[in-house]
């Protein structure tokens, strides 16, 4: 008798231990205070670059083997901003901010090889989902994780129009940088 409790004990035991969440897992939200994300545009007559410093962002992150299997972020359009409110205003008219308010990115897949990530994920924009691929560099010390990098992305591909100055449009392209912060 004794036999089979002890059988059904570790039944149980097992049960627990592996269908149970994964405890060391846990999700880390970033440091707004620290983070931005900033894009720059040209056109003809000039460069300019606009920043946002209202950061929303999580990864899921192992305690134990230190890596990251997750990644969100999200961005709001009006938060933005390049020095100049009428710039502003008419990159938000643009980009329709009232009907699209939020940028998004989520990973799929990331795959780490030393301090360089690659996060496989979607980005929505404008309404519009692309998948990306996103080369990262990650600087870790005892008190929080850095995540920074940069890519490209054409406003054709998100189905938005190029904004013009003089009815002179702007390059297609989009140069986006970020810095992310993730206290540990």
């Amino acid at each position: 008798m004794k036999t089979i409790e002890n059988f059904i004990a570790i039944i149980i035991l097992f049960t627990v231990f592996a269908f149970s969440p994964n405890v060391e897992n846990r999700k880390i939200v970033a440091d707004k205070k620290s983070s931005t994300v900033t894009y720059a545009m040209s056109h003809p007559a000039h460069d300019w670059e606009g920043i946002c410093k209202d950061v929303n962002a999580v990864i899921v992150y192992d305690d134990i083997s230190k890596n990251i299997g997750q990644v969100a972020v999200s961005l709001k359009v009006d938060a933005f901003d390049s020095g100049n409110a009428n710039r502003d205003s008419h990159a938000i008219e643009v980009l329709e901010g009232l009907k699209y308010p939020k940028i998004t990115f989520t990973s799929n897949r990331i795959k780490a090889d030393n301090n360089t990530l690659t996060a496989d994920g979607n980005l929505t924009f404008h309404g519009v989902t692309k998948p990306i691929t996103i080369n990262v560099n990650r600087t870790n010390s005892d008190k929080q994780i850095v995540l920074d990098g940069k890519f490209d992305i054409l406003l054709s591909q998100f189905q938005i129009e190029r904004p013009s100055l003089f009815g002179v449009k702007t390059k297609d392209e989009v140069k986006l940088s970020f810095k992310v912060v993730f206290p540990l």
